[in-house]
C-alpha cells in the first residue's frame, strides 16, 4: 500500500467519522478567533474556551485589550500557560492593528506572520477559521499522526504539511485539519493506540506489531 492509497483511506474513514466539523475553540469574530490560537500554545482548547468566556462579551476588540493594559490581560488570562509572554503578544499586537491595519486582522500569511506571537500554525489556522481561505495548519499531533498514518517522513511540520497538501485535495484541506485533531483526540491518542489499534492504523498497516516511534517536530 502506497501512501496515496493511505490517504484514501484515511479521507473515507474521517468523512465517515465525522461528517460535520464543529470549530473547537470559541470565538466572537475573526480578532477574538486570532487571540484564541495565540493562547492555545501549550494549552488545550478547552482551558481557552474557559477564560475566553468570560472575556469575549466585554472585550472582543484590538482597542479594547490596548485600553486594558499587558497587567489587566495578564490578569484574565492567568490561568492559561505562559500567560505574561501571551498578554504581552495580544497588547503588542493590538496595537499594531490599530495602528497599521484600521483596527481589523490582515488577510494575508505575510502580515499575520509578522505579529508579535504568530507563527505559520497559528497564522495558518486563522486564515482558514476566519476567513475561509485552504490551508492545512499542522501542529506537533497533526505530525504525530501523518507519520502514524504513513502520509509523511516526518522530518518537521513544514515537511509534513507540504506532504499532506500533496496527498489529500486542495477543497478538504480547512475540514481535514479538524477532522485529524478530533479523530486523534478520540482514538489516535498519543498514549493509548500507539499506531495499532485505531481503526485508520489497522487498516494502513494491518500487519504492523510494533508501536510506532514517531519524530518530534
Amino acid at each position: 500500500m502506497n501512501e496515496k492509497q493511505r490517504a484514501r483511506i484515511v479521507l473515507k474513514i474521517l468523512d465517515k467519522e465525522y461528517p460535520k466539523i464543529i470549530v473547537p475553540l470559541k470565538s466572537r469574530n475573526v480578532f477574538t478567533l486570532l487571540i484564541s490560537v495565540l493562547l492555545s500554545a501549550q494549552c488545550t482548547d478547552v482551558n481557552v474556551n474557559n477564560v475566553t468566556k468570560y472575556i469575549y462579551p466585554k472585550y472582543y476588540k484590538p482597542e479594547h485589550f490596548k485600553k486594558l493594559g499587558k497587567k489587566k490581560i495578564e490578569k484574565l488570562i492567568k490561568k492559561i500557560g505562559i500567560f505574561r509572554i501571551k498578554a504581552k503578544s495580544i497588547y503588542n499586537l493590538s496595537k499594531i492593528l490599530i495602528e497599521k491595519y484600521n483596527h481589523s486582522v490582515p488577510k494575508t500569511f505575510e502580515d499575520l506572520e509578522k505579529l508579535p506571537g504568530v507563527g505559520h500554525k497559528t497564522a495558518s489556522v486563522v486564515m482558514s477559521q476566519g476567513f475561509g481561505y485552504p490551508t492545512f495548519p499542522v501542529d506537533t499531533h497533526i505530525h504525530r499522526l501523518a507519520q502514524r498514518w504513513g502520509l509523511t517522513n516526518g522530518k518537521n511540520v513544514v515537511q509534513t504539511e507540504k506532504d499532506l497538501k500533496r496527498l489529500f485535495p486542495k477543497k478538504k484541506w480547512n475540514k481535514l485539519h479538524l477532522q485529524i485533531i478530533y479523530y486523534g483526540r478520540e482514538y489516535c491518542k498519543a498514549r493509548d493506540c500507539y499506531g495499532l489499534t485505531c481503526k485508520i492504523c489497522t487498516t494502513c498497516y494491518p500487519n504492523r506489531k510494533k508501536p510506532v516511534k514517531t519524530k518530534k517536530a
